[in-house]
């Protein structure tokens, strides 16, 4: 079951250091731009993935093709890809040892929830961080 409750959404948001952005797009035109400089402004370490675009930066950060590239710890995978695509990244997630997967709005794929859930990870869904960091009244991360 994806986390719902606002107490663990926000105790997600506290414990997150490292964020590994699937979907990060160079475009300012797209959501996952904004989302991930709002992310940095906010004190996560966010890492952007996207093979469309890899070996290029966005907002200072060096873009990989996929998730095994980073070799660093993630705690959450923030996934910006259509919900049919979604379930790839989570499988990718759980490989690379992620301590949570974030699916964002309208990004709904019960099955790969599932399997998250199953590897021990936790699942927020249908939700941007975005949005939930201002309304939960999580503070910076320091």
């Amino acid at each position: 079951m994806p986390l719902t409750r606002d107490e663990d959404i926000a105790e997600l948001l506290r414990e997150t250091r490292t964020i590994a952005l699937v979907g990060a797009s160079d475009r300012p035109d797209r959501p996952s731009y904004g989302v991930m400089k709002y992310l940095q402004d906010r004190g996560y370490r966010v890492i952007p993935v996207n093979p469309q675009i890899t070996g290029e930066h966005v907002h200072g950060e060096f873009v990989f093709r996929e998730l095994s590239q980073i070799g660093e710890p993630i705690d959450m995978v923030d996934i910006f890809r259509r919900p049919q695509a979604a379930g790839e990244a989570v499988d990718e997630a759980i490989a690379a040892g992620a301590k949570s997967v974030w699916l964002q709005i309208g990004v709904i794929n019960e099955e790969a929830a599932a399997r998250a859930e199953a590897a021990g990870l936790k699942v927020v869904m249908n939700k941007c961080p975005k949005i939930e960091i201002p309304r939960l009244g999580v503070p910076r991360v320091s």
